[in-house]
């Protein structure tokens, strides 16, 4: 009993190495499945990248054929054109390149914008001057020698946009071209201020569209005045045989930053015949109150020449207005010119001039409005602009009344003259005639001068 216990207790040593050979082949099987699974995974991944790569690579070549939506233009097709018949010559790949380019650009009328290869993957930075410079880069390339073909000129290159040369035209300037129906010629200037030398810098540019009397050649010249100042005067050279005198000519007037914006410049534009007479074709009267004048600040201008009223002023003077119906917004425009002739009380820079605008109707005041006052001049000059809401059925009993008047430090206001337009209810003669014009002619500035009555 005791050898059969002490037998079956002991391990077989055979039986021990089957199971371990066993469980080593299970492992190398394992071990040689999990390689192959993983070796095929790599492989399947290394396919793909592969064809990832060709087909980049095909689309990046052939990029350029994808242009759409560019614009024609006959210059580019004859170049794209010519350069197509030399590779034809060469290759047929690029010949067929070549053609796609072609008729692509055929159906544009812009210009492609395109990267060359040897910029391509560049950084650029941007300068204070607004210029764009290549990092790192030489901005003195030396071209390549050698010939090059039209492929080697494109193949590489991105077209990153196009190109509309339309954008790109300066704007017409309608000012030298743009003259309206009766035009007596046109005239540009410039005005600068200098505040610290307190001098009115004023440039006498051109005159353009001169219309001489009869039939003689003209030979103008110009005459610079500063209002209310009338007995001084600059005067430029006169300029012979043209109709569109080139000036080019500097002329300085002295005036205190105080004084400046009541003061009024006055060009009159003169011909001079062979018999050396002076005849005045026409002026341009220009208000510096409503302009920004400071240093380096110059402004160039143009004004249309306007015929000076040669009949003698009335008794009391005159006042120049504009009128204007708006029949859609129910608005009343009255403009404001200048006025000539006043008897002024007395003489003096300290004597200041306006004139009161109001609107009446049945007699009845509605609303007044004033001009800004100039100082010391029987011949003010003011362009100045106000509307009135009236509608179109009170037109028949509404009138305007435009006063004059004087006005001296500490002492009362004096009313100098004044006109009332309107209709027949009110008026008669010319001031009936300007109300009817601005009535037939909506929406169009009516002006007329009109004699100042006196009424105490």
């Amino acid at each position: 009993m005791q050898h059969v216990s002490s037998t079956s207790s002991c391990h077989d040593p055979g039986s021990q190495n089957n199971t371990i050979h066993q469980f080593l082949t299970m492992t190398e099987q394992a071990v040689a499945v999990a390689g192959g699974i993983i070796g095929g995974i790599l492989l399947f991944v290394l396919i793909g990248i592969t064809a990832y790569l060709l087909w980049k690579k095909f689309c990046w070549f052939h990029s350029y054929e994808k242009l759409t939506g560019a614009v024609k233009t006959t210059n580019a097709n004859a170049v794209f054109q010519d350069q197509s018949e030399i590779q034809l010559k060469s290759t047929s790949l690029v010949s067929k390149q070549k053609s796609v380019a072609v008729v692509v650009l055929s159906r544009s009328r812009s210009v492609p914008f395109i990267i060359p290869p040897t910029l391509h993957e560049r950084d650029w930075i941007n300068l204070m001057n607004e210029e764009h410079v290549q990092e790192g880069s030489d901005p003195y390339m030396i071209p390549q020698s050698g010939p090059r073909s039209s492929f080697h000129s494109l193949a590489g290159a991105y077209v990153v946009g196009t190109i509309n040369p339309e954008l790109y035209k300066f704007p017409e300037d309608k000012s030298e071209t743009d003259f309206p129906e009766g035009n007596i010629g046109r005239l540009w200037f410039s005005i600068e201020y200098e505040q610290e030398s307190e001098r009115l810098l004023v440039s006498l540019i051109k005159v353009r569209k001169l219309q001489p009397p009869a039939a003689d050649s003209c030979s103008p010249f110009v005459k610079i005045y500063l209002l209310p100042d009338e007995r001084s005067y600059l005067q430029s050279k006169m300029k012979r045989k043209t109709l569109n005198p080139q000036f080019d000519e500097n002329f300085v007037f002295q005036v205190s930053s105080k004084m400046l914006f009541y003061r009024t410049l006055k060009f009159l534009v003169y011909h001079v015949d062979k018999q050396k007479k002076h005849h005045l074709l026409g002026q341009v009267i220009f208000p510096l109150k409503n302009e920004l004048l400071t240093n380096d600040n110059k402004l160039i201008i143009w004004r249309d020449l306007e015929k000076e009223n040669l009949e003698p002023p009335s008794e009391h003077g005159d006042i120049q207005f504009s009128l204007s119906y708006n029949d859609y917004l129910g608005r009343l425009t009255v403009v404001v010119l200048r006025a000539r002739g006043l008897k002024l009380h007395e003489e003096s820079h300290s004597i200041s001039v306006h004139v009161k605008v109001s609107l009446m109707n049945h007699n009845k005041f509605i609303k007044s409005k004033k001009t800004a006052a100039v100082l010391g001049s029987p011949n003010p000059v003011y362009n100045e602009t106000f509307s009135f809401k009236a509608d179109q059925t009170e037109l028949d009993t509404a009138s305007l009344n435009l006063s004059v008047l004087q006005s001296i430090k500490g002492e009362k206001t004096h009313l100098l003259g004044h006109v009332v337009v309107g209709p027949f209810m009110y008026t008669r003669g010319k001031e009936l005639e300007h109300w009817n014009e601005m009535i037939s002619k909506p929406k169009e500035l009516v002006k007329r001068w009109h004699a100042l009555r006196h009424s105490t």
